[in-house]
């Protein structure tokens, strides 16, 4: 009995040593996790090997972590992660900067991101801190002339007129050579919108984040047969957490011709004609001294005004903005209206295994577009004669004969009055659009290096307008003016879904990115067709359309994966591999494989030259890709089209 005691005893002493050793083998961390601006950072993530915990409303945390622990790691939506050493201390200050300061760091490329020092493709990453500054009424017009082989080239002068945009020059004679352009993972079609003098003048530059610019084929050729004219990823700003964050901007500027076109003045036109015409010509001269380009002209006047809101609600990032543009046009009766908002929301599900993004945008454009033939007449009008005039062309001066059998004969070959041509014009349109997408990232919890990602998203738009010439205007007086009407819509939507598997190989000194995935891409345009009317309501003979609608739509399919090896961070292997299939080609045609084969060489990490402080990076990178550009051909091209005939071919 004493010998049961005996061990009885000697078990207890065991269990409240191992007990003492397991409290020893672990110590308490609490601290505060701040932003910038010192304000407190809720629901920001705080690990420890295996441990994890979330910061309060306050900004703070506690929690025990192993004893042999040195570095905690800390993450919240919208700010650069960073890790802290905990080896002398139990109670630690955490301060995040935002994430768009990470942008050095880490770079969007299609399907996924990786660090800007380990790219192997030409990408270019432009942030909101260094976009272009002042009258800005579409996205493109932020990035011109700060990335290197990309050409931002005005329209023209129109209120949301936008900007061709070329990377490295065109690549074809005969099809597109527009980019393809991604917002938050949702491909924007380029279809014509009408009433939208450019489908971009629907997005507010004012929510966009960061651009990123895949130029060379190794890079783009993970979006295949749409990737021929380069890529460009548009990021839109995000929530984050900590308090609301209120931002207001409004802009206010006066633009006004460059230069104007050099013509002769009244009184040198007079001296001309004086000199070398016949008394008839010298008859049909004015009494008038009319500068017609200052007529058409003038200081065109835009606001520009933004309010949003950001912070988080019960550990839900979020962003709502609102933002309205009112710009005039150099020309005369040219102006642009947009109304816009948008709402993005961050959560993070399932201890913090699920991340979502739910991104909606949405504008509205209210447009009155001006004659542009006023252009070309106010440089080869007569100066000599005045702007108005007692006549039946609504008493704008003009070109004509009165005969009193025949009555008043209009010149149809001389130029019309290029104020008649502004003022008696009236196209005006409304143009609805919204675009977004849901994207879902789940990190499965017993491999988490695996991510499963679907992103659904979609792209739709109405456009409809009205062109108002009265009978008497000069400008369609032989058609007794006209009233005419103008609308589309288009539908677009994408289904897309990969697996990424990203995995650091410690012993190995490798990390390894695997990403695999599949697409579906439905695009559809329903354009209405009408007649023409006089401006009395009265239809134009045989203009009555055969088809009251016609309505294009594609369809393409894609299979796509890619793979990136690193060795040590100095040697990173690249390979990427798309499978498209577009309904636009024949079906014995209709797939096409599209991949590309990229290498770098981080140099200045080799031993001789680590120590080097001349060089802050130096790279040798060898690439090779192959991309196709399929959004520069019709629908169905392989098909036999048969058209009905005019009047014309009639026996």
């Amino acid at each position: 009995m004493r010998l049961i005691n005996n061990y009885l005893l000697l078990f207890c002493c065991g269990m409240l040593c191992s007990l003492q050793m397991a409290v020893a083998q672990n110590k308490p961390i609490s601290g505060t996790v701040q932003d910038e601006k010192g304000s407190p950072v809720a629901g920001a993530s705080v690990s420890a090997a295996s441990l994890s915990t979330a910061t309060d409303k306050a900004g703070q945390f506690t929690f025990s972590v192993p004893a042999a622990t040195k570095v905690i790691q800390v993450s919240s939506v919208g700010y650069a992660s960073r890790e802290v050493n905990i080896e002398n201390t139990s109670n630690v200050t955490i301060t995040l900067q935002a994430g768009s300061q990470t942008l050095t760091d880490v770079v969007v490329i299609g399907y996924g991101t990786v660090r800007k020092k380990e790219l192997t493709g030409s990408v270019a990453t432009v942030g909101s801190k260094d976009f272009q500054k002042g009258t800005i009424s579409t996205p493109e017009q932020l990035i011109a002339g700060k990335v290197a082989g990309v050409s931002v080239v005005s329209n023209s002068g129109s209120p949301g007129a936008g900007s061709t945009i070329r990377i490295r020059g065109g690549a074809s004679l005969n099809a597109s050579n527009d980019p393809l352009i991604v917002i938050d993972g949702v491909p924007i079609n380029s279809t014509n919108i009408y009433g939208a003098s450019n489908p971009l003048s629907m997005v507010n530059p004012n929510d966009i984040e960061t651009f990123t610019v895949l130029k060379d084929a190794a890079s783009a050729a993970i979006y295949g047969s749409r990737a021929s004219n380069g890529v460009i990823l548009i990021t839109t700003k995000k929530g984050r957490s900590g308090k609301p964050i209120i931002n207001f901007s409004t802009l206010a500027s006066v633009s006004s011709i460059a230069r104007r076109a050099e013509v002769m003045t009244a009184d040198q036109f007079r001296q001309y004609v004086d000199s070398l015409g016949t008394p008839a010509f010298k008859a049909l001269l004015g009494d008038a001294s009319t500068d017609w380009q200052k007529e058409i002209y003038q200081s065109a006047f835009t606001t520009d005004n933004n309010v949003s809101v950001s912070g988080a609600l019960n550990n839900l990032p979020y962003r709502v903005s609102l933002g309205y543009l009112n710009q005039d046009g150099i020309l005369k009766t040219d102006n642009l209206q947009r109304f816009s908002g948008g709402i993005t929301l961050s959560p993070t599900l399932l201890n913090k295994s699920l991340k979502v993004d739910i991104n909606i945008k949405g504008a509205m454009n209210k447009s009155r577009f001006a004659n542009g033939a006023a252009i070309s007449s106010s440089i080869y009008f007569d100066p000599t004669q005045p702007v108005h005039d007692t006549n039946p062309f609504g008493n704008y001066w003009e070109w004509y004969t009165t005969d009193p059998v025949t009555g008043i004969t209009l010149n149809k070959l001389a130029p019309k009055n290029p104020v008649a041509l502004l003022e008696l014009f009236r196209n005006q349109s409304e143009v609805y659009r919204s675009y977004g997408n849901i994207q879902l990232d789940y990190s499965f919890p017993f491999l988490p290096q695996l991510h499963a990602n679907l992103n659904l998203g979609y792209d739709v738009a109405k456009g409809e307008g009205t062109i108002d010439v009265p009978a008497y205007a000069a400008q369609n007086y032989l058609d007794s003016g006209q009233k005419n009407t103008y609308s589309n819509s288009v539908s677009n939507k994408v289904g897309e879904f990969y697996l990424n598997y990203n995995k650091d190989l410690a012993k190995l000194r490798s990390n390894l990115n695997i990403t695999g995935g599949y697409g579906y891409y439905n695009n559809v345009a329903t354009n209405n067709n009408v007649a023409s009317y006089r401006a009395n309501g009265n239809l134009i003979p045989g203009t009555e359309p055969k088809f009251a609608m016609d309505k294009p739509r594609n369809v393409l399919i894609s299979y796509y994966g890619r793979l990136i090896y690193t060795y040590n961070s100095k040697y990173i292997l690249s390979a990427s591999a798309r499978s498209d299939g577009s309904s636009r080609f024949s079906p014995d045609t209709r797939w096409a494989t599209f991949y590309s084969g990229a290498f770098t060489w981080r140099i200045n990490q080799e031993k001789f030259l680590a120590q080097s402080r001349i060089l802050s990076d130096l790279k040798l990178r060898v690439s090779y890709g192959v991309t196709g550009n399929q959004d520069g051909i019709y629908n169905y091209p392989y098909q036999s089209v048969y058209s009905l005939s005019d009047n014309s071919s009639t026996v």
